[in-house]
C-alpha cells in the first residue's frame, strides 16, 4: 500500500505543490520511475532522466520549476539529501521479520522479555538476559548470559553478543556483527620480539620464540543509544574495563573494534576501519574506509581521517588527516606530488651526475 504525496511530504517536513493525491509506492531514478514512483531529481543534472521516465511526480531541488518539467505534482525540501533519511523511512517495508517468539527459539531462565519483542527462528537467549520492549531478533541471534538490549533493536541474521554486554536503545546490529566477545590479547614468560621493536623502533630482535598465552577478557562492551553496527562488524570485550560506543556511532561493515578502545558519540566509520586495543576516538569523528587507528593513541573530536589513512600517533581535535603515516591532508597532498615528480628528478640527477662525472674524467 503506497502514500500520497501530501503524507510524503508531511512525513519529512517539505513543501508540496500540483496533485497531492497521487498515490506513491516507491522510488526510482528518474529514467526508470513509473506512474507510482516518486522520482528523485534532487540536483538539476539529474532532471533530463524526467523525459525518459513515467514518473508523475518528484522530488526536486530549490527553485525547480516543477510544471515545467511536465510533473503532475513534486515534493520540495530544504535539504534534498537530508530528507533522503525521511523519505526512505517512510517507504521502508521492513527486514519482514515475524511478529512473536518463534516455538525454536529457547530462551534461558530468568531472562526477560519486553513487550511487543520478536524472537525469530532458532534463537538462543542466555540466562538472564533483558530484552527491551518493541526489540526484533532476526533467525539465529544468540545472546549471552546477563546481557541488556534497550528498546527497539534490532538484531538481524546471525548477530551474535557475548555475556554480560549492555547496549543502549534502537541498535541495530546488521547481519554477522559480534559483539562482547573475546579481545586479541596475549603474551609470553618473557619479553618477546615484538615488545622488543616497540622498544627499539627498528634494531633487529633477538628474542627468543615463545608459545602465546591467552589473556582473558573479564570486561565487557557497553554501547550508548541509536548506535548502528555494520556486517561482519565485530567489537571486542575488554580486558578489565568495558569496550565502550557512544550514543548515535554508526560503523559500517568489516568494521573491528578492539578491546578496551573507548568511541566518543556521533562518529561515523566507513567499510573496514580498525580501531586497535586500548584507543580513544573522540566525539563526531568520520574515519572513511580502510583507516586503522594503532594501539593505545588519541583520536580528538571532529576528526576526518580519508580513506586507508593508517593513524600511528595522537591526532589533534579537527584535524583532517590522509596517508600512511596520516598527516594534515594538505600536506600529504603535497607529499604525493613530490613523489610522482620523484622519477623526472632522478633523471635530471642522473644526467647532472653524468655531467660531472664526465668534467671531472676531463681534468
Amino acid at each position: 500500500m503506497g502514500q500520497s504525496v501530501s503524507e510524503i511530504a508531511e512525513a519529512i517536513g517539505a513543501e508540496a505543490f500540483g496533485d497531492l493525491s497521487i498515490e506513491i509506492s516507491g522510488v526510482a531514478e528518474p529514467a526508470d520511475a513509473g506512474p507510482t514512483d516518486l522520482a528523485l531529481a534532487t540536483r538539476r543534472k539529474y532532471a533530463d532522466g524526467l523525459s525518459a521516465g513515467r514518473a508523475r511526480a518528484a522530488m526536486l531541488w530549490q527553485g525547480a520549476d516543477w510544471q515545467a518539467l511536465g510533473l503532475e505534482a513534486a515534493i520540495i525540501p530544504a535539504r534534498p539529501r537530508f530528507a533522503m533519511a525521511g523519505l526512505t523511512a517512510a517507504l521502508d517495508k521492513g527486514p519482514g521479520y515475524a511478529p512473536g517468539i518463534h516455538p525454536s527459539a529457547i530462551i534461558g531462565e530468568g531472562a526477560e522479555i519486553g513487550a511487543d519483542v520478536a524472537i525469530g527462528p532458532y534463537c538462543v537467549i542466555g540466562a538472564g538476559v533483558r530484552i527491551g520492549a518493541g526489540s526484533t531478533l532476526g533467525p539465529q541471534v544468540y545472546v549471552g548470559p546477563d546481557s541488556e538490549i534497550g528498546a527497539d533493536a534490532l538484531l538481524h541474521v546471525g548477530v551474535k553478543i557475548g555475556p554480560r554486554v549492555r547496549i543502549g536503545a534502537r541498535l541495530i546490529a546488521h547481519p554477522g556483527a559480534t559483539i562482547g566477545m573475546d579481545g586479541f590479547s596475549f603474551v609470553t614468560p618473557e619479553v618477546n620480539a615484538v615488545e622488543q621493536a616497540r622498544d627499539s623502533l627498528g634494531a633487529d630482535v633477538d628474542a627468543v620464540g615463545q608459545s602465546w598465552v591467552r589473556i582473558h577478557s573479564l570486561g565487557a562492551v557497553e554501547i550508548g543509544d541509536d548506535v548502528e553496527l555494520g556486517c561482519n562488524t565485530c567489537v571486542d570485550a575488554g580486558t578489565i574495563r568495558a569496550t565502550r560506543i557512544g550514543n548515535g556511532t554508526k560503523i559500517d561493515n568489516l568494521g573491528h573494534i578492539g578491546h578496551n578502545v573507548v568511541i566518543g558519540h556521533d562518529c561515523l566509520f566507513a567499510g573496514m576501519v580498525g580501531v586497535a586495543g586500548s584507543s580513544v576516538v573522540g566525539n563526531h569523528v568520520v574515519l572513511g574506509g580502510k583507516v586503522g587507528v594503532t594501539d593505545n593513541t588519541t583520536v580528538g573530536d571532529r576528526v576526518v581521517a580519508g580513506g586507508a589513512s593508517v593513524i600511528l600517533s595522537k591526532v589533534p581535535a579537527g584535524r583532517v588527516v590522509l596517508g600512511y603515516p596520516a598527516v594534515r591532508m594538505d600536506q600529504h597532498v603535497e607529499i604525493y606530488k613530490a613523489m610522482r615528480r620523484l622519477p623526472r628528478m632522478m633523471e635530471d640527477f642522473a644526467a647532472m651526475k653524468a655531467r660531472i662525472d664526465a668534467l671531472d674524467a676531463g681534468e
